[in-house]
């Protein structure tokens, strides 16, 4: 499984061996890691003869609050800068909950017409989404919200298990610290595999970090869904992961056809019944093996029934096998 959906078609924009202009659009609000992320991995590509010249933009310039209370000072306004190279959205909180506000709508959507590039950061996608810049395109977004991207603007075919994804000349990365990720990619792909490595190595991160999103987040926990049948099959499932949860089983028990439950399944959870049933039964796995159960108990207790199968869903949605997720996750010593 890809977990870094790298489109062929990139164009190359930016000439080798010059300073390419970057402004991060900041907000009060916005999440800390978001921008300082990025900004530390470009800033610290000029040790390594890649230069990224950064300037934080707001709507309105001046001192931004942001997520941890911690203030930047001295932003620009977004209409301040022209001929960008590269504009990157930060994401916050607050913005999968509703509405995106117009004064942040209207900074993204000048800021982005500046720039030859455009990225976001973890639920900063929804910015990108809100102005049309995701219609027609693969993306990424915070593994908590990809439903709700999904569901909110179905122009976008969102990758739930993606890092970071790259279409066009849009870039979107998943939660939170994927904005390394995708700072990593971005030099990578202006100034070659070695510096990127060199990057790397000096905040102490992978260059390409194993496994998916899937790792960490559960798919389940989006938004209930808008339906009581839906919301009760839903707790059903959960409550009693190793029953028979067949679509023909699920849909006699919400009182429905198969076909309607599909189609309300998709409409309000973003996914297929079947693979629903799969999350949770893989979720219920993952916190078995982090409490200590074998391989084969953990199969047995959460649904998918043998080791193989186990072994065979943690490939494909996880990208890393059970061993090595409990290792990875189980402690911190």
């Amino acid at each position: 499984m890809r977990h870094h959906v790298w489109m062929d078609s990139y164009p190359t924009h930016l000439d080798k061996g010059t300073s390419r202009r970057v402004a991060v659009l900041v907000f009060d609000g916005v999440t800390m890691l978001d921008v300082s992320g990025p900004a530390e991995v470009l800033s610290k590509a000029a040790t390594f003869g890649a230069h990224y010249e950064l300037t934080p933009v707001s709507p309105a310039g001046g001192e931004v609050r942001t997520s941890t209370g911690m203030v930047l000072a001295g932003t620009r306004r977004f209409d301040e800068l022209h001929d960008l190279d590269l504009a990157i959205v930060a994401g916050s909180d607050d913005l999968p909950v509703g509405p995106i506000d117009e004064e942040l709508s209207a900074a993204a959507r000048g800021l982005c017409s500046r720039a030859r590039v455009v990225a976001s950061v973890c639920t900063g996608a929804f910015v990108l989404a809100a102005i049309g810049l995701l219609d027609g395109k693969r993306a990424a977004t915070h593994w908590r919200h990809t439903a709700t991207l999904a569901r909110r603007h179905p122009r976008v075919d969102v990758h739930p298990d993606a890092i970071y994804v790259r279409d066009g000349d849009v870039l979107t990365s998943a939660g939170v610290s994927a904005g390394i990720d995708l700072a990593l990619a971005v030099v990578e792909h202006d100034h070659g595999a070695e510096t990127a490595r060199q990057v790397a190595r000096e905040l102490v991160v992978f260059l390409q970090r194993p496994g998916g999103q899937s790792q960490f987040g559960a798919a389940t926990q989006g938004p209930a869904p808008r339906s009581a049948p839906l919301r009760a099959l839903q707790a059903a499932i959960v409550a009693e992961p190793t029953a028979n949860h067949s679509l023909s089983s699920m849909a006699a028990l919400a009182a429905m056809s198969p076909r309607q439950l599909s189609r309300l399944f998709h409409e309000q959870v973003g996914t297929t019944p079947v693979r629903w049933v799969e999350s949770v039964r893989l979720e219920t796995a993952q916190r078995l093996l982090l409490d200590g159960y074998s391989v084969t108990a953990a199969a047995e207790k959460s649904g998918l029934g043998s080791d193989e199968t186990l072994r065979r869903v943690f490939s494909r949605r996880v990208g890393v096998a059970p061993s090595d997720y409990r290792q990875r996750f189980a402690t911190t010593s």
